[in-house]
């Protein structure tokens, strides 16, 4: 396809800072830039549609993963860390029960 066209003020500028940057000519300028355009416009338009490909098809061969990932991932946590009995715990997770049955860290 042969295109015609005015490039005038900015867009000028722009891509003969972008030719003169690259070592690339105008045309070579042009194609790229249509083709990032291209690529930017076809991912917002697919959004995370290609990843439902991937989604769902791993078997870990457990079938608890979605009833237990918290334990498993704060087992994970304490295997890299290291873990402390004091250590404060998330907002959303309750305190461990002493031996007597309250909570510690202060709370009701």
């Amino acid at each position: 396809m042969r295109v015609n066209a005015r490039f005038e003020g900015d867009a000028e500028a722009q891509i003969a800072y972008l030719a003169q940057a690259t070592g690339m000519g105008v045309s070579d300028v042009l194609r790229t830039s249509v083709q990032h355009y291209y690529d930017a416009v076809r991912a917002r338009r697919a959004g995370l549609k290609h990843l439902s490909a991937f989604i769902g098809q791993g078997d870990s061969g457990r079938g608890d993963i979605a009833g237990s990932y918290k334990a498993r991932l704060a087992d994970g946590w304490s295997a890299k860390h290291g873990s402390r009995a004091d250590a404060p715990h998330a907002v959303h997770e309750p305190a461990p029960r002493s031996r007597a049955g309250k909570r510690q860290g202060g709370g009701a």
